[in-house]
């Protein structure tokens, strides 16, 4: 193996569909899209008819980047979210 390391600790973690990420942000299929083609949200296309998938860290870095943008807008300082 490469330097020790499994091929499954050198890849990304696990991908999700667009649906998926319509469902987590609520947001429409256009939506999803839309965040996808503008460069926003990093994901990649698979299989022969193209289908998006999103890994899960780049959503969640999607999220915390909207949080930061929010709080700018808000004139208010950005802070970590609070733990349930």
């Amino acid at each position: 193996m490469n330097g020790g390391q499994s091929i499954s600790q050198s890849l990304p973690g696990p991908f999700m569909p667009l649906e998926g990420v319509q469902e987590v942000l609520n947001i429409s299929k256009a939506q999803a899209y839309a965040l996808v083609r503008s460069g926003e949200l990093r994901a990649i296309q698979v299989g022969g008819r193209g289908q998006w998938r999103v890994e899960e860290a780049e959503l969640e870095a999607y999220i915390e980047r909207a949080y930061a943008a929010t709080a700018e807008v808000l004139g208010i300082s950005p802070s970590p979210r609070a733990s349930s």
